[in-house]
């Protein structure tokens, strides 16, 4: 590419519009919901409300969004503290759970009035993914109540709520287990759905799908197991108009399509694909029934999701030609589809597709969103060798700013990043935190490490027993591999992550020597403490990462970087929410205090009303700011530029 009319700068200096501002002001949207022609939605505002969680509605065929839900109702649950499924239709009514006080409120979709409660004051009980029972006049809904005694202590169960007498009457439907989720009414309302999983297992590890009858009294009988058990992970039961139920299951090694048919459960397209996400979140779909004999969906391979029709009849699965690289909360409803879809050149906005035409028509996209094409690196796809004989998987960005040009044979620093789960996957959708550094003239590689999802059971089982040292490696690897190829200075890379992330960060400092700095964004640095603090959901997940407490606390304390702080040569940032009840302010604090005493250079930078990430504009802004300026200053990068001749 020609360097005429172009800045000769150092990489890291290059002068860029997309600014911590513009990354963190974007509004997000998420949990579609198809209705009578309308797609329901939440939208998160971080600038405009300090990240309000808003239902809007819009017509399937376009037009203006309507608001739902008036400030300051925040139509957000914390069941599982992740949260998802917030809210349900039942005809023209819509009921949400609101942050504040996690009661079940109601209001006329096309009424100007105050949402009501549903659910009673005084219990710390929590709601998610709800249906409308409409044969008996209430709600089926997962319930999470917390009892005084501590907050593993939470019971988990499926319970029916009276929408007569304002829900004052609550019914538990099924409890016992640990967890439930997905429960799904069969179209004659006559059976029921669902869900649900033991300790020691996450959802993703092994769960079961069971089916109940209705008897006269609405109450549950008949109880069947259809699929799943400790080793086979079953997620997202749908039924079809005439009764058949479908469900994704792993039981081939990925999560794969099938239905329960004449009394057996059948494959409906084996491939070497995943057709869904981990389960983190509550009310995901990547699949749905448009008809009988159609479904859409979607699913990943080598890290992109696209988009497909199965024929139920002849079990074929027709690949859709799209632009969209990742596709999330699937809703069918006769003869079209809609999601939230995004690409490499486009963040994440709400589409329509129609099956007759094949055409995508662009229904909503949030306020805020500012892509600037000049400015977008495109994402290559890299498979790089790792420890133990396989291969890892990663997006690579290179520098990209028509404006400006390198110095002559300068290589670009990197910033290499660890997404979070650490079973999630980051895709290739655009990001403006990633473009926010390549713009600058900083290389990023975005790290899928062992464990991720999007890769089989196989892949996402690799960190079993291996937290700390697999998803480190495939960092160090990845970017050693850049290296190698001259693409990168392997001098110049630093580490940053959030969550698992944030863990895998530290301890890339901590065992590894090759990054020049790191920004850990609340992320877990002592795993027994952890082990010992943490809420339910996940209060047993060290079990499969790391090994059995306390027969196996050694390795706890191994393999946690507060007990090697000594190791942590390089300069690190630590950013933390103070009211994260996912990974409590102690961490970061524990890795600070240790640090600090071994006068090792540690900046923490703490951020009040924040939780588990930074949905606040002024901090997601703050942090991303940090963070460049940190890496900046360690790597020795000033804003400095000069014109080219």
């Amino acid at each position: 590419m020609s360097s005429v009319g172009k800045s000769v700068s150092p990489y890291g200096t290059w002068e860029s519009s997309i600014t911590a501002k513009s990354v963190a002001s974007g509004n997000h949207v998420f949990e579609l919901k198809l209705h009578d022609g309308d797609v329901y939605f939440v939208e998160v505002r971080p600038l405009e409300e300090n990240a309000r969680y808003s239902i809007m509605k819009v017509r399937s065929s376009g037009g203006s969004s309507v608001e739902i839900t008036p400030a300051p109702f925040h139509a957000r649950t914390t069941v599982h503290e992740y949260g998802g499924g917030g809210f349900l239709l039942a005809g023209e009514t819509i009921i949400f759970s609101n942050f504040t006080d996690q009661r079940l409120y109601k209001k006329q979709v096309d009424s100007n009035e105050i949402p009501i409660p549903v659910t009673s004051a005084g219990t710390d009980s929590r709601y998610a993914d709800g249906i409308f029972d409409e044969t008996r006049k209430r709600i089926i809904s997962v319930r999470e109540h917390h009892p005084v005694t501590g907050k593993r202590d939470a019971v988990n169960s499926i319970v029916g709520i009276s929408l007569e007498n304002n829900g004052a009457k609550e019914e538990v439907l099924l409890s016992g287990n640990d967890f439930y989720a997905f429960p799904r009414l069969s179209p004659d309302q006559t059976k029921l759905a669902w869900i649900t999983w033991n300790f020691p297992n996450m959802p993703f590890d092994g769960s079961e799908l069971w089916v109940g009858e209705f008897d006269s009294g609405g109450r549950l009988q008949h109880k069947t197991k259809i699929a799943g058990g400790l080793d086979e992970s079953v997620t997202q039961p749908n039924w079809s108009p005439s009764g058949n139920l479908y469900f994704i299951s792993d039981r081939s090694g990925w999560w794969n399509l099938y239905r329960q048919w004449e009394g057996n459960v059948e494959a409906l397209c084996p491939k070497s694909a995943d057709f869904c996400h981990p389960d983190w979140n509550l009310g995901f779909s990547t699949y749905a029934i448009e008809s009988e004999k159609r479904i859409i969906c979607t699913f990943a391979e080598d890290g992109e999701w696209k988009l497909a029709s199965l024929d139920t009849d002849f079990l074929h699965l027709e690949p859709i030609e799209s632009p969209f690289t990742d596709i999330q909360y699937v809703q069918a409803s006769q003869g079209y589809a809609v999601f939230l879809a995004g690409s490499p050149r486009e963040s994440q906005c709400i589409f329509r597709y129609d099956f007759s035409s094949g055409g995508f028509q662009k229904i909503y996209e949030s306020p805020g969103e500012s892509d600037d094409e000049d400015l977008t690196s495109l994402p290559t796809m890299i498979t790089f060798p790792t420890s133990n004989n396989v291969k890892a998987h990663a997006f690579y960005y290179e520098p990209h700013n028509p404006k400006f040009v390198s110095i002559q044979d300068e290589l670009p620093p990197l910033v290499v990043m660890a997404h979070g789960g650490p079973t999630h996957a980051s895709s290739n959708a655009l990001r403006g935190s990633i473009q926010f550094f390549t713009s600058r003239g900083f290389a990023v590689l975005d790290v899928n490490y062992g464990g991720s999802s999007a890769f089989g059971r196989e892949y996402r089982r690799r960190l079993n027993g291996q937290w700390g040292i697999v998803d480190v490696e495939d960092c160090v690897n990845g970017a050693m591999s850049l290296a190698r190829e001259s693409k990168v200075d392997g001098n110049r890379a630093v580490v940053r992550g959030g969550s698992a992330g944030g863990w895998t960060t530290l301890c890339a400092l901590t065992f590894s020597k090759l990054f020049k700095a790191g920004a850990c964004s609340f992320g877990i640095s002592d795993l027994e403490r952890w082990e010992l603090d943490c809420h339910k959901f996940e209060s047993q997940y060290l079990h499969s990462l790391i090994g059995s407490y306390p027969q196996e606390r050694e390795l706890f304390l191994d393999r946690s970087p507060t007990s090697h702080v000594e190791n942590v040569s390089a300069p690190l940032l630590v950013l933390q929410g103070l009211k994260d009840k996912v990974v409590p302010p102690s961490q970061s604090e524990l890795i600070v205090q240790g640090l600090r005493r071994k006068n090792r250079t540690v900046e923490y930078v703490e951020f009040e009303g924040e939780q588990h990430g930074f949905r606040q504009a002024k901090h997601a802004e703050e942090a991303l700011e940090k963070e460049l300026s940190f890496f900046m200053s360690v790597l020795g990068i000033r804003s400095i530029s000069q014109e080219s001749p």
